[in-house]
């Protein structure tokens, strides 16, 4: 099977199983008994529905309409597929409904409409109306893009937008603003060339002259040519940018002495030439997916005062729509707003330029790789992962409509407003997308000890394909390279087979290093020759020789048997005197760190205070500030059981030699997790006000059962065990982990490799 076949043949698994498509609907009410059931349809229906009836704005009291969108599309403009039919397009517009939910918290209901007919999807559209919150129009062809909008924001007093148009216009807009700022350049003074004629090359027009673009400074091209006056087939909209110049004049020609060129149209229309005639300072947004109009290498190569943004997560100063449309919705739904009014989309530019001039969370540097994100070239709009985006866009365009006088619903306590859209973000599981981005900063090659079996080489070729890491492949050679083609892993990289001979000089090369180590403990010379035919043995010499930067195992083997060999060959870390694990399970309410879950049965105080002190450093490794609960079944002091007596020790050792950690206990967990009855009862505790994201539990045994509990009874994701204490990136997979399991812990690997790396990089400056 060939690579592109994998691809095709996974895109295809994703969407299909374990049951079609992307969302669904969840209940949020109590169903279980008859008397549930009773309230939730008939009679107790009728209650509400009669409150309804007296006003129809109790429906947002009483049903979802206030947090539901309709993503709505008759699948004529899809992507880069073009008219594909409205059934086609159904998969895109569940993509849709799920970031809107994990960016926002917003529920959609995806609608395909099957007509072309303008007035027939109007009137559609208008019809169903009364079921939703706000519509969000998505992927319908121009020009009737604009008449659909128009008439459905005119006829409807709910929230309406076509994204492929606004979205654009203005995250680009807050961009246009920040560089224009850098490059200081007056925004009325600049000479913007537009390739790309559609709708959304028209809406970032339309939003740039709001903001101080002169209109006679705006030449726009379309993939016949420039929009001149003598052009017969140009839309009214387009019109409003034809000039009266020669229809001969082509692109390289008007960028001569240009301040802007805007993408929206084909890779590579751009050469280093055109770039070269621009003025000083050029401004370049590149937006043609996947490839842009001139390649970002070669345009930052060609120009060095250039400041460049272009459609792609790989590139710097990306123009993502996911920036703009889940929080411009969320504050157009708190307030109820009856449109998306001009006053709103220009607050959404504010606060996405002004977001970008502030520092930047710790969270967001360690996510990119970066060592302190700073505005200027390479930083002039927010980054997708910023947590902050939500507490900056929202809260702007719901002060817009309220100001604009669109909002029936106004806000008046910002601040406890604030707090709800924080608590919002706890339902969705960032860190899973902030710890891959973070690994493929600096991707590190990365043993997989049992490649030998399918879900293993999966997980290898995800971290190959995606740039995760680089992998490196143990086990039987012939097996691997069966499985590779069964895969269509057709890229080349290194695969090793311990028992071979043609592992024989490495093998024994790695057994005289360890015997000469362990020689004085009672180890053979014929005992670390035979340890070496086994592949974890094999796999910690590779790492501890430098020949690999981490190593991932354990699919196939139980624990302990797998943990040994890592003690032997790779043991603690310089100061460390107890190994532990750590689990980050994805929860609805944000990351919690679970320890220990997979080595110490029963640590003492002192032990639990190590296991506490490496925890918080490991949450500090994901830009989170640790808030420690030691949990135990007793409450500060209850009882004087041994137990709970050593959790109230280790907790004394913590306040009293680190007294800035953020850590309480002995605290049973529903006080640990419930801030309400916790501040309470408990006013006194450090964990009073706080939101606890770490548990540390009293033995193996609690921890343990714990974490496989909200695995399986509530499908929290779950990263781990992560090994905490070792002197080298090791990390062990729980027993037959699942692909994406895999995939994250050698993620995890990746970045506790660059963690390891830099700090021994900072000892080597010191020295």
């Amino acid at each position: 099977m060939d690579n592109r076949n994998s691809k095709r043949r996974e895109a295809l698994l994703y969407h299909a199983k374990p049951k079609p498509g992307k969302i669904q609907v969840v209940p949020t009410k109590k169903y279980a008994t008859q008397r549930d059931l009773s309230l939730a349809y008939s009679p107790g229906v009728a209650e509400p529905c009669l409150e309804i009836a007296k006003d129809v704005n109790n429906v947002y009291k009483y049903t979802a309409k206030g947090n539901l969108v309709a993503v709505i599309t008759n699948g004529t403009a899809v992507l880069g597929l073009g008219d594909i039919g409205p059934e086609a397009s159904k998969p895109v517009m569940e993509g849709k409904g799920l970031l809107f939910k994990i960016f926002a918290d917003i529920d959609v209901f995806d609608i395909e409409i099957g007509t072309k007919d303008v007035e027939a999807f109007i009137q559609t559209v208008k019809n169903i109306a009364p079921t939703f919150g706000g519509i969000n129009l998505e992927d319908i062809k121009a020009p009737e893009s604009f008449e659909i909008e128009r008439r459905l924001v005119e006829e409807l007093n709910i929230p309406v937008m076509h994204d492929d148009q606004h979205g654009t216009a203005i995250i680009s807009s807050a961009a246009l603003l920040n560089a224009l700022e850098l490059a200081d350049k007056k925004i009325d003074e600049v000479k913007i060339v537009v390739s790309g004629a559609g709708s959304a090359a028209l809406a970032c027009a339309n939003l740039y002259i709001l903001l101080g673009v002169k209109a006679a400074n705006i030449i726009m091209f379309d993939k016949d040519g420039v929009l001149s006056n003598d052009r017969s087939d140009l839309s009214e909209l387009q019109k409003r940018y034809s000039k009266d110049v020669s229809r001969n004049l082509n692109l390289g020609e008007a960028l001569v002495n240009a301040d802007v060129f805007l993408g929206l149209s084909a890779g590579n229309i751009m050469t280093s030439e055109m770039l070269l005639g621009m003025a000083h300072d050029p401004i370049v947004f590149a937006m043609a997916n996947p490839i842009p109009e001139i390649d970002y290498d070669l345009a930052i190569a060609t120009r060095k005062d250039i400041i460049m943004a272009t459609g792609r997560s790989d590139h710097p100063n990306q123009v993502n729509n996911v920036l703009g449309f889940p929080y411009i919705f969320r504050g157009a739904l708190d307030v109820r707003a009856t449109k998306i009014n001009e006053e709103m989309k220009m607050a959404a530019v504010k606060a996405l330029a002004a977001l970008a001039k502030e520092s930047v969370p710790e969270q967001v540097n360690i996510a990119y790789g970066e060592t302190k994100l700073i505005f200027g070239r390479e930083y002039i709009i927010p980054k997708p992962f910023d947590p902050r985006l939500i507490t900056m866009v929202a809260p702007a365009v719901a002060k817009a409509a309220m100001e604009s006088g669109v909002a029936l619903h106004p806000i008046h306590d910002w601040e406890k407003y604030e707090e709800d859209l924080l608590e919002r973000l706890g339902s969705d599981n960032k860190m899973v997308r902030l710890l891959t981005n973070r690994a493929k900063t600096e991707p590190k090659r990365v043993v997989f000890a049992e490649a030998d079996h399918l879900d293993v080489l999966k997980a290898a070729q995800i971290v190959m394909e995606e740039g995760i890491g680089l992998p490196i492949l143990l086990g039987n050679r012939e097996v691997i390279l069966e499985l590779k083609e069964e895969l269509g892993f057709d890229v080349d990289v290194p695969i090793y087979d311990p028992k071979t001979k043609e592992e024989d000089e490495r093998r024994l090369r790695y057994a005289e290093i360890f015997w000469k180590s362990r020689q004085r403990r009672g180890i053979s010379l014929l005992d670390s020759q035979k340890w070496m035919r086994e592949r974890n043995y094999f796999a910690a010499m590779m790492v501890n020789e430098g020949e690999a930067d981490a190593l991932v195992t354990g699919y196939s083997r139980s624990y302990p048997s797998v943990v040994k060999p890592m003690m032997q060959l790779i043991g603690k870390a310089p100061g460390i005197s107890i190994i532990a694990t750590t689990n980050m399970m994805m929860t609805n309410r944000g990351p919690m760190f679970l320890s220990d879950t997979a080595i110490n049965p029963s640590p003492t105080a002192d032990d639990l205070a190590k296991i506490a002190l490496m925890t918080a450093k490991t949450v500090r490794m994901f830009g989170m500030e640790p808030v420690i609960a030691m949990v135990s079944f007793s409450n500060f002091g209850s009882s004087a059981d041994p137990n709970a007596t050593k959790v109230r020790e280790s907790v004394a050792y913590l306040h009293k030699y680190y007294p800035d950690l953020i850590v309480d206990g002995e605290i049973q967990a529903d006080f640990a997790l419930n801030a309400d009855m916790l501040k309470a009862k408990f006013p006194f505790s450090k964990l009073a006000g706080k939101k606890v994201n770490t548990l540390i539990f009293p033995n193996l045994e609690s921890a343990n059962i714990t974490y496989k509990l909200l695995k399986e009874l509530y499908s929290a994701d779950s990263i781990g065990p992560i090994m905490l204490g070792m002197e080298k990136p090791v990390h062990i997979f729980q027993l037959g982990a699942s692909v994406e399991e895999m995939v994250n812990m050698a993620a995890v690997a990746v970045v506790d490799a660059q963690e390891k790396h830099k700090r021994l990089k900072n000892l080597d400056i010191n020295f």
